[in-house]
């Protein structure tokens, strides 16, 4: 390695910090790599957190998806418990917590995202927390534990993904759970009614009380910890856990503060590049500008994985445009669900192919025009893999054809 060339700073140890690293020391960058992570673990996996980590099946190595170990056999540095708090464009260098500056000549910001806060009246309790990191999960492991011996139930506050996977990992583990979604269903922003009315319906089958319409004015405490939360309408339910699923907010302060463009997020292009030709960012942090002018935001682990290969082909002087079809899954219940590009806002006609109460099924959603835009699976993960194919080559059945279970979805391919 050069002793003259500063080498490349990465701050962030999540899933996109880490690829971004892995992707730079593969394409041959030759000099230091420096992964800032401002958590105290080693880089993990944040999938399982509100699933098998959160129900105790899982142990800390399982979590872990790369040792320190790993990482230094590929001169990869990681430093842990590190908190970035400016960027000093001009000079290429970043300000650490305590004074110390690292210089850089390439920088990746892979900052990620924080849970919304819940501006409630009494929301600031002890036992009203939020899921993003491993210290959430083990805090609401704990409360969850208490609430089993004490026989309290859990209230989940939204009713999107991390919310209700929360809530099908309590009852598996023995704990009452009332959902409350302010909108008239749930995942609202991410799936079609259809598939909402058929999650409500799996949550409640499972004992979960679902309630939809409902707004929240106040978590009510006693002795400092919260006893119950209050609805706009009067409403009481009783808690001896409050977790809050609405939704996060992209840590794009950094940039913003260094006067990067910032957009619900740190904006960048399909090469996850900046407007500063020396700064990539890469995963949840940021909002990708779109060829119509238009941003979109993706917060999957798909996402992260494939930015940070892109950040880091940038920094190396070898643009990867990365605009392929966006997967995201979700399990709860037993079910697993795997979608494949997106629905939302765009779909003209939906199909049912298969039957909601089967073992397995899908949606496919198609524009006005009777192109396919994405598709849902449930329990179906050789339909959700042939789906992507599909989709990434512009392909894909009618209509009536994804209708028809008996039509043969792998002719398509060619």
């Amino acid at each position: 390695m050069s002793d003259t060339n500063p080498g490349i700073v990465i701050v962030g140890g999540g899933q996109a910090g880490v690829q971004a690293a892995e992707a730079l020391r593969a394409g041959g960058y030759p000099d230091a790599i420096t992964l800032l992570s401002d958590e105290p673990h080693e880089p993990y996996h944040r999938p399982p957190l509100s699933k098998g980590w959160l129900a105790g099946e899982m142990d800390a190595a399982q979590l872990t998806m790369r040792a320190s170990e790993a990482l230094a056999r590929k001169q990869i540095a990681l430093r842990r418990g590190v908190r970035v708090e400016a960027i000093d464009r001009a000079a290429k260098a970043v300000a650490l917590h305590g004074g110390e500056r690292l210089s850089y000549a390439g920088l990746v910001l892979a900052t990620g995202a924080r849970p919304r806060p819940l501006t409630l009246p009494g929301a600031a309790a002890p036992n009203v927390l939020a899921l993003r990191t491993r210290a959430d999960a083990e805090a609401i492991a704990a409360g969850l534990q208490a609430c089993r011996a004490q026989g309290l139930p859990l209230v989940v506050i939204g009713g999107g993904f991390i919310g209700l996977e929360v809530a099908a990992t309590a009852r598996k583990l023995g704990v009452a759970v009332t959902v409350l979604e302010m909108a008239p269903r749930l995942l609202g922003r991410v799936l079609v009614p259809q598939l909402s009315d058929w999650y409500a319906e799996l949550h409640r089958g499972h004992g979960v009380e679902v309630q939809l319409g409902v707004g929240v004015q106040a978590i009510e405490q006693q002795g400092g910890l919260a006893v119950a939360v209050l609805g706009s309408a009067g409403q009481r339910w009783p808690a001896g856990l409050v977790v809050a699923g609405i939704g996060v907010q992209a840590n794009d302060e950094l940039a913003r503060a260094a006067g990067l463009d910032c957009e619900r997020g740190i904006v960048v292009d399909d090469c996850a590049r900046t407007a500063d030709p020396d700064i990539v960012a890469a995963g949840d942090c940021t909002a990708r500008r779109l060829a119509d002018g238009t941003l979109l935001r993706l917060e999957s682990v798909n996402n992260a994985t494939e930015q940070g290969k892109s950040a880091a082909a940038a920094l190396l002087g070898q643009p990867r445009p990365f605009g392929g079809t966006p997967w995201f899954w979700s399990d709860q219940h037993g079910r697993k669900l795997q979608m494949a590009g997106l629905a939302i806002g765009g779909a003209a006609r939906t199909v049912l192919r298969g039957r909601l109460d089967a073992p397995s099924f899908s949606l496919w959603h198609f524009d006005a025009a009777g192109r396919p835009l994405a598709v849902d699976t449930v329990d179906a993960a050789r339909e959700h893999l042939l789906a992507r194919k599909l989709l990434d080559a512009g392909r894909g059945p009618t209509p009536d054809q994804a209708a028809d279970a008996g039509f043969d979805l792998n002719g398509l391919l060619g």
